[in-house]
């Protein structure tokens, strides 16, 4: 296991270099995803028939979840690697798989497409059932429109499943361009389905789209696995006992992400008995604030991954220490600039990203109300993504499985009851609409689905901080000078970007798409600057670590490609 280690973690740079390489990837594909989205709220808007399609994805996602991620990249690699020679498996340019490698792949294969099929089969014969649970405050003509787009996108979990599966070859070789394409070709089959396909089917041409996204992300992958020699196959004889070891691998990190998929499904079937458009918000807001998420957090968890994987087997545990608080203070200096940020202009990032055609100026503030409300636990995001990392690269999936089923549950119990809250307690529902602005809009109870999520996703991060510090760094601190540090210079990026929205607003206006973008951004880029210089006054190490992996050919930085978690 050393060996493969130090196979797949060959570097010549350290983590943040290759948090920024990792982030450069995942930026180009979130620029993709924020015209997809820019494209929902234009041809369509907050409306029934997005709520119905926005739902549709959970079964397809909860399939990928259970199925797909099994056979991840982080778990095959080293399995796939082991049966290579070292030098084809660091991923030289004329490396070609062994028999005893694609005999491997060819069983994973078989085994996984076999039960990707068999459970979509079982899904689609049970949807309408399936639906009551998911969907339950729909109408029943929803409800059938809805089992019919489901049943549509059953398809994708098993290309995206194939191509999850392909995509480990890819990385093995240090493809990272073209399996850094997949996600892209992906979003451009969805936007293919909204501009071209909905006018003539409607909302079943937005499920086409998915499948035909989902086939691009497949076909991508194939070409790339195919000069590689591992055009996989359907084995006729399989080895379970190989099988037995990836599932036993990986069963514990996939039933953390289902417990994660389910406590959504939970909140979304809450939201179908809410006012029409009320599901659309929900995802507009979710997707906003993912998108510094995936940058930033699973960025940097990924890149620290195979750094802490190699310290630990090595047994060099101070090094170990070292990485996990150097990443883990790279996601604080990062993440809460971010949230002040986006708090402040919410309505300048939602109507410039989100504001045109069906996207009315009421469904703005209502999104951007829901954004404010979920940018306050981006940096818990973050650092659940990293900090559960820290027990893989031990081996322990027990610690971080526990956290996530406790605090999904958590979830759920806090949605109901802050929307009972909101319905009942006056004071209440006066205070969020008040403190959000909102108090003039239809519909605000939706936003106690993100106060919900955001609630329960900061307390598993602090019982993440908690234990990682109890079990790694014998109670030691590891954030805090940068947490402090980091705030304070993110409440003046707060201050000056609120002062410089007043003062450009009666310049620019907020009628016209022009006008908005540059109060927006030039109010942002004032509070960015005033950050650092802060940071540069308190002589942040953070900030010099950063300043120096940028004046480096990060670009060149030999990592596994980013996980695909944020597709």
């Amino acid at each position: 296991m050393e060996k493969i280690i130090k196979i797949l973690t060959k570097e010549s740079a350290n983590i943040n270099q290759a948090a920024l390489l990792l982030g450069s990837f995942t930026f180009l594909s979130q620029i993709l995803a924020l015209f997809r989205d820019r494209s929902y709220a234009h041809f369509i808007g907050p409306s029934p028939t997005l709520d119905v399609y926005y739902v549709a994805f959970r079964i397809p996602d909860l399939i990928f979840i259970c199925i797909a991620s099994l056979a991840g990249a982080t778990v095959l690699i080293p399995f796939i690697a082991a049966k290579m020679p070292a030098r084809q498996s660091q991923g030289g340019k004329d490396g070609k798989a062994t028999d005893e490698a694609r005999k491997y792949l060819n069983n994973i294969f078989t085994v996984f497409f076999a039960g990707m099929v068999v459970i979509s089969l079982v899904a689609f014969f049970l949807m309408p059932l399936l639906v009551s649970f998911i969907a339950p405050g729909f109408t029943p003509v929803m409800q059938a429109k809805l089992i019919i787009i489901s049943r549509i996108m059953l398809l994708s979990p098993i290309l995206l499943g194939l191509s999850n599966l392909l995509g480990t070859v890819t990385q093995l070789f240090r493809k990272f361009f073209i399996y850094a394409l997949s996600p892209i070709f992906y979003n451009i089959g969805i936007i293919i389905g909204v501009i071209f396909l909905y006018p003539i089917f409607g909302i079943y041409g937005l499920a086409i789209g998915v499948v035909l996204g989902a086939f691009m992300h497949f076909a991508i992958q194939a070409l790339a696995v195919s000069g590689s020699g591992f055009t996989p196959k359907i084995s006729g004889s399989v080895n379970f006992s190989e099988i037995k070891k990836v599932v036993t691998v990986s069963f514990p990190r996939t039933l953390g992400l289902a417990f994660n998929n389910l406590a959504l499904i939970s909140i979304i079937a809450l939201a179908s008995f809410l006012k029409d458009g009320s599901i659309s918000v929900f995802n507009f807001a979710f997707n906003l604030q993912s998108v510094p998420l995936n940058i930033i957090g699973i960025s940097y968890a990924v890149a620290a991954f195979p750094t802490l994987a190699k310290s630990v087997s090595l047994g060099r545990m101070d090094e170990f220490t070292n990485h996990l608080k150097s990443a883990a203070r790279a996601i604080v200096f990062w993440s809460l600039p971010v949230i002040f940020l986006f708090i402040v202009v919410r309505a300048q990032i939602v109507r410039v990203i989100l504001g045109s055609g069906s996207f009315s100026w009421e469904n703005t503030r209502l999104v951007a109300a829901a954004l404010a409300v979920f940018s306050i636990s981006i940096l818990a995001q973050g650092m659940i993504t990293f900090l559960s990392r820290a027990y893989y690269a031990h081996g322990n999936t027990r610690r971080p499985l526990i956290i996530n089923f406790f605090c999904s549950i958590l979830i759920i119990i806090l949605a109901y009851l802050f929307i009972y809250f909101f319905e009942n307690i006056p004071l209440w529902r006066y205070f969020i609409e008040s403190v959000l602005k909102v108090e003039d809009i239809p519909g605000t109870e939706i936003l106690m689905l993100p106060l919900a999520y955001s609630v329960g996703t900061i307390l598993n991060s602090i019982l993440h901080w908690y234990f990682v510090r109890k079990d790694f760094m014998q109670g030691a601190s590891f954030i805090t000078k940068t947490f402090f540090q980091s705030l304070g210079a993110s409440f003046f990026l707060g201050l000056v970007a609120y002062i410089c929205l007043n003062i450009l607003s009666p310049i620019f206006g907020t009628t016209t798409f022009l006008g908005v973008f540059f109060q927006g951004f030039i109010s942002g880029m004032a509070g960015i600057a005033t950050a650092i210089f802060v940071l540069y006054l308190l002589k942040n190490e953070q900030l010099r670590e950063i300043t120096k992996a940028l004046k480096t050919k990060f670009w060149r930085v030999k990592v596994i490609a980013p996980s695909q978690e944020g597709l």
